[in-house]
């Protein structure tokens, strides 16, 4: 089987605080629909990315997975995984403020839903002057204060508050309380699960007229109630060079701007790379195979572990990515264990 850099059908999300950026980023012909999610690369059974280039074209990805789990996902990610791809990607247009809301780890999502936990990043892509977000608590609160201040609406108080601008990065775990707000558009890098609590909703209805349902006692029980000094990640913005910005149990991300062709050979990692263009186009060039694909502006795609090694060619002025995986190289402390029991046998 020759495998390939694989991009996806349109995946478009209609929701309450959803705005009018993503068909125009994406290149896609404006409506009134008030789109906030672009579900870039999924593979979650409720919105299932579909293949739209060539010899899957018009499969979903779950199949195509299935069918192929160690060559697509890496041999330690399959094993790890159990043949299911751990990561979903979207792009999110907030033109209002999302729910303040939690997700909760990998142990609590299996024992309530029988499905992954939810650690997620963000990386903000463009930015109003006001625009802010909410991460993690600004000072310590008690699950009895918790309770009363989602009572009486004044939760929002006790949230740290972000301003932000285009480039700011911030990793959210499992148990983190957070809400993007009105005015940012953003990549998101999430663990493949759809499990969200809604804390508060600022007593608003969805698109159907009705409240939106809120899980307040599940959210108690999954909120880390820590506060944290600094919530932002700070990293260095370099040119031509693929810098790590986030580095987690669940996924590994590193942002990368380039004016020149340039070589990312990633099959250490055994994983699957997904790569978000976050400006410019550029093109994929497989090493192994020669083959090629047109990564658009606003666009993703889904290169196989077995050809993780590939140039990246920008066709404009200058290009940006982000690269998603699962780091499977060995730690320090493996290694050493590694070469004892080598050792000793």
């Amino acid at each position: 089987m020759r495998f390939y850099p694989l991009l996806f059908q349109p995946n478009l999300h209609t929701v309450v605080w959803g705005g009018h950026q993503l068909q125009p980023y994406k290149g896609l012909p404006a409506t009134d629909d008030l789109i906030g999610e672009s579900w870039e690369v999924s593979a979650v059974p409720s919105s299932t990315s579909i293949i739209s280039n060539g010899a899957w074209a018009g499969r979903d990805l779950i199949s195509v997975v299935t069918e192929h789990p160690e060559a697509i996902l890496g041999r330690a990610v399959n094993e790890k995984y159990h043949g299911q791809l751990p990561l979903l990607v979207k792009f999110i247009d907030a033109q209002r403020d999302l729910s303040i809301q939690v997700h909760p780890n990998d142990e609590m999502a299996q024992r309530e839903h029988g499905k992954m936990g939810k650690s997620e990043m963000w990386y903000v892509i463009k930015a109003t002057p006001d625009a802010h977000l909410y991460a993690g608590f600004k000072q310590h609160i008690t699950p009895y204060e918790y309770q009363k201040r989602i009572e009486d609406g004044s939760i929002t108080e006790v949230l740290a508050d972000h301003k932000v601008k285009a480039g700011d990065v911030f990793y959210l775990p499992a148990g983190r309380v957070h809400a993007i707000c009105g005015g940012i558009l953003l990549a998101e890098v999430q663990q493949s699960s759809d499990v969200t609590y809604r804390i508060f909703d600022y007593n608003r209805p969805g698109l159907d007229g009705k409240p939106r349902e809120l899980h307040t006692e599940l959210a108690a029980k999954a909120l880390d109630y820590e506060v944290e000094r600094n919530y932002r990640t700070d990293y260095p913005q370099l040119d031509n060079r693929a810098v790590l910005i986030v580095d987690s149990p669940y996924f590994s991300v590193r942002v990368l701007e380039f004016k020149d062709r340039f070589h990312r050979n990633l099959l250490k990692y055994d994983s699957f790379i997904i790569t978000m263009c976050i400006e410019g186009d550029c093109t994929l060039r497989v090493r192994s195979t020669g083959d090629e694909i047109l990564l658009r502006e606003g666009h993703s795609a889904l290169i196989p572990a077995a050809i993780a090694d590939y140039d990246v060619i920008p066709l404009k002025a200058k290009s940006r990515i982000l690269d998603a995986y699962i780091d499977n190289r060995p730690t320090p402390l493996t290694r050493q264990i590694t070469q004892l029991l080598h050792i000793e046998r």
